[in-house]
């Protein structure tokens, strides 16, 4: 399994969410409405915390496919990860 290959979702998100942040400054600098602004930055934060919970999934995954073993505090740490991005 090609580990940078897998990650091509999770990069191409973030780049999305990157390009929706410069038009947010975009949005700021033209003096937009305050709810135009507020949408598009909370749709930044929405595709950043997909991005995570999408690279935490990946990284479990990948775990579980090369046949090591996923121990108790293994779980512990992944659950942590999905928890810091709820």
């Amino acid at each position: 399994m090609d580990h940078a290959r897998d990650l091509a979702p999770v990069v191409n998100r973030i780049k999305r969410a990157q390009g929706q942040l410069a038009g947010v400054l975009r949005m700021i600098e033209e003096g937009r409405e305050l709810d135009d602004v507020l949408n598009q930055l909370k749709a930044v934060s929405k595709a950043l915390d997909r991005a995570g919970f999408a690279l935490v999934t990946q990284d479990l995954r990948q775990a579980l496919v090369s046949g090591g073993a996923v121990s108790e505090a293994d779980l512990d740490a992944y659950e942590k990860h999905f928890l810091s991005l709820s």
